[in-house]
């Protein structure tokens, strides 16, 4: 588009002015017969454009152009000679005999021309419009009859109100075209225009080959162009007239008073040029082609392409590189195949017409640059599942409201993950992909080989989300020590990327747990089916030889745990489990709310009433398993009613609270502290408040608490010795832990 070239400002305006003065004419009209010189030019009505010779610093070649008029920087919008220079100031611009605009040298050769046949001789005027838009007419008419208009024929820049695209009936296409140099107008080698394929989207063209590509357009924005910010979007819009099979995008902003325009530039680069008054000088905005993902098909077909990962390119699951030695230098282009044939596939191979396709499913992948080619459906959103599954040779979908359902057959190429916006991308793979088959079977075995049987815990599992475990030792790169998280009673939690990206926090159960299978689908089950606010949600499981794994979401600021006891997975298991063998609860059976040791009913009132031990627990310095075996048999919630009754709460505190120098001055504070901690052990749920008032209670918010009733588990349990002990360790505390 426009070729910049800098001056100084007061230099500047002056030589435009003495030029208009000296070479410039009133009129923005050329008429039959008559010419314009080296240097004169003519200027559009409003004094927006001007027409005529330059030439660009460091260059003795001169061409015949349209660059804007009031701007004091030399900006070039269109080139007529882009391709035949002049090489001297001797051209001429003219209508000739035969009715065309021509541009010729000294010599009478010309050297360009509009080209257009039956013409009528001497009838024919070329006007500049203030758009920017020369235009060929038969006579002073405004461009009503035009026979030739230069916005038919761009060179690299696009301006308001012109159309790029293709009228598919004639096969006639408008395109912007790059200069080959900064200097060099003649024609570069990227083309940029609307492809309308099954869906219009806007494609930048490298020697006829895509070079990148907008994505689908959805009626308000290109779906593959995350910087299609508001300004872009006030104007801009594309016309798909699918029964004239014409399809152009153009813009015309409302706010006249902002300069803007587009350009492709010799890179291939589509550039967003806004006019800066106060700096004087054009912005310059790249709104493609800001990494290597941008570039078509980079990481060839069915690659993904993330930018933030190295290396960028990956296999979609279920697929491997289809040349890995090249994928290891770094040439992704081979791209990937699939690993393991649908199973629609098998089944039309096998003469069965597919009745196995409920064996084939979908992986979600989140914010993707939709891929090329893809086919569209006006159904609704729900039916695009349904729709792709009853045909086998649909390998991916995905919905987007302005455009309703595609669909992809054949290779998916140029997919891209993006930080936001996009479409949610379905892959179709084999159900040994996605890991159901296999997975069911193994827990089916797990069930078999404890002698459970039938039991209604397994039977529940089968509907959960089940991860195998491969999938989650590449999430975790083989459960590295650079990836855990921390550890627990019941052993490791690493965090891990899943190949959609999603991040995930895994936790391995170690051999030496002591915890069982029912144990583990206990807590699968109920966390699963809770979906508590206070508890971190649970995505699914892997059961496969010997290997229990939990797979939560994953928590940037960790959880509670991080930072207290290892309570949380310890206080869900209950299930069957009796004083004789509570080893296998790990420690935090003094957390869990009589309901829900004793009813395996869990409410968030049952975090109150682990969140009231915890509060106890700080203000005596003492842990709950300090209380077992005494003398007396009381536990902690027990000898803190004891003391609450005899008027001596006091007797509860840490001595290191009491010796301290703030002691005094916080004795209200502390006095609240052991009053809501009460209340909050209480042994019905009714009587214990919720969190939040708990909160308002702490700080002085509330300042009629209600009495405590006796708590809860006033009798310390009888632990055998023998209980074995259990560690948990995370990057903030170290703590021993025993039977509670």
């Amino acid at each position: 588009m426009g070729k910049t070239i800098s001056s100084c400002l007061l230099p500047a305006l002056i030589s435009c002015f003495y030029l208009q003065l000296q070479f410039g004419t009133a009129s923005d009209t050329i008429r039959a017969s008559e010419s314009i010189k080296d240097p004169e030019f003519i200027i559009s009505q409003g004094g927006v454009f001007r027409l005529g010779f330059f030439s660009f610093a460091n260059s003795t070649n001169r061409y015949v152009g349209i660059l804007y008029n009031q701007i004091p920087v030399q900006t070039v919008v269109w080139v007529a000679n882009r391709n035949r220079a002049l090489k001297d100031s001797s051209g001429v611009l003219t209508i000739s005999d035969d009715g065309n605009l021509v541009v010729s040298n000294g010599k009478a050769e010309i050297l360009w021309s509009t080209n257009v046949t039956n013409l009528v001789p001497n009838a024919t005027t070329a006007q500049l419009l203030d758009s920017g838009n020369l235009v060929l007419n038969n006579g002073d008419n405004g461009g009503s009859s035009s026979l030739w208009e230069s916005f038919q024929h761009p060179s690299n820049a696009f301006l308001q109100t012109m159309k790029i695209g293709v009228d598919v009936k004639t096969g006639r296409k408008v395109h912007t075209r790059s200069w080959k140099g900064p200097d060099d107008p003649s024609d570069g080698n990227f083309t940029d225009c609307l492809e309308p394929f099954n869906i219009p989207e806007g494609v930048i063209r490298n020697n006829n080959q895509i070079y990148f590509r907008t994505g689908p357009w959805n009626g308000h924005f290109y779906i593959g162009l995350i910087e299609m910010n508001t300004v872009y979007l006030d104007g801009f819009y594309v016309v798909a007239d699918d029964k004239g099979k014409s399809y152009y995008e153009t813009y015309e902003y409302s706010n006249k008073s902002m300069l803007i325009y587009y350009e492709l530039d010799y890179e291939g680069r589509f550039v967003e040029r806004k006019w800066d008054a106060g700096k004087g000088d054009w912005i310059n905005r790249y709104l493609i082609l800001q990494n290597d993902c941008d570039f078509y098909g980079k990481c060839g077909a069915f690659g993904i392409c993330d930018p933030k990962k190295q290396p960028i390119c990956r296999c979609s699951k279920g697929f491997k590189p289809r040349n890995a030695e090249e994928w290891r230098r770094g040439n992704w282009s081979s791209g990937c195949f699939r690993t393991t044939p649908l199973q629609c596939q098998r089944d039309n191979n096998n003469g069965s017409g597919g009745a196995g396709q409920s064996d084939d499913g979908f992986l979600k992948l989140k914010t993707m640059k939709a891929p090329a080619f893809p086919d569209r459906s006006s159904i609704i959103n729900g039916e695009c599942k349904d729709q792709c599954m009853k045909n086998c040779s649909c390998v991916a979908y995905a919905y987007d409201a302005g455009i309703g359902c595609m669909f992809w057959s054949g290779d998916l190429i140029d997919v891209q993950k993006f930080p936001t916006r996009g479409v949610d991308l379905y892959i179709r793979l084999p159900s040994s992909e996605l890991g159901r088959n296999k997975k069911r079977k193994q827990i089916k075995h797990q069930f078999s080989s404890e002698n459970i049987g039938e039991n209604p815990v397994g039977v529940k599992l089968q509907q959960l989300p089940l991860f195998n475990f491969e999938e989650l030792a590449t999430a975790t790169n083989n459960f590295h020590p650079e990836k855990k998280l921390g550890q627990g009673g019941f052993g490791p939690v690493y965090k891990g990327t899943l190949d959609d990206g999603k991040e995930i926090a895994v936790k391995r159960l170690s051999k030496a747990s002591g915890q069982g299978l029912e144990e583990f689908m206990n807590e699968v089950v109920v966390i699963s089916k809770l979906q508590h606010r206070n508890l971190v949600r649970l995505l699914g499981c892997c059961v496969e030889a010997e290997e229990k794994i939990l797979v939560y979401e994953f928590m940037p600021n960790k959880s509670l745990d991080a930072f207290l006891f290892d309570f949380g997975m310890a206080r869900i298991f209950g299930g069957d489990e009796n004083q004789a063998n509570t080893k296998r609860v790990v420690g935090t059976y003094g957390y869990m709310s009589p309901e829900y040791a004793m009813q395996g009913q869990f409410s968030e009132k049952s975090d109150v009433f682990s969140y009231g031990v915890l509060l106890l627990e700080i203000i005596s310095g003492r842990r709950n398993t300090s209380f077992y075996n005494n003398k007396d048999d009381l536990s902690l919630l027990g000898y803190a009613w004891k003391l609450w009754r005899e008027g001596n709460i006091w007797g509860l505190v840490d001595k290191v609270i009491l010796e301290s120098k703030s002691y005094s001055n916080n004795e209200k504070e502390i006095w609240r502290c052991i009053h809501v901690g009460l209340l909050c052990v209480q042994e019905y749920t009714k009587d214990r408040p919720t969190i939040s008032t708990v909160i308002s209670m702490l700080n002085s918010e509330i300042s009629d608490l209600n009495t405590p009733k006796q708590p809860a588990f006033t009798q310390a349990p009888q632990m055998s010795h023998d209980v074995e002990d259990r560690g948990s360790l995370n990057d903030v505390t170290l703590t021993n832990l025993d039977g509670r």
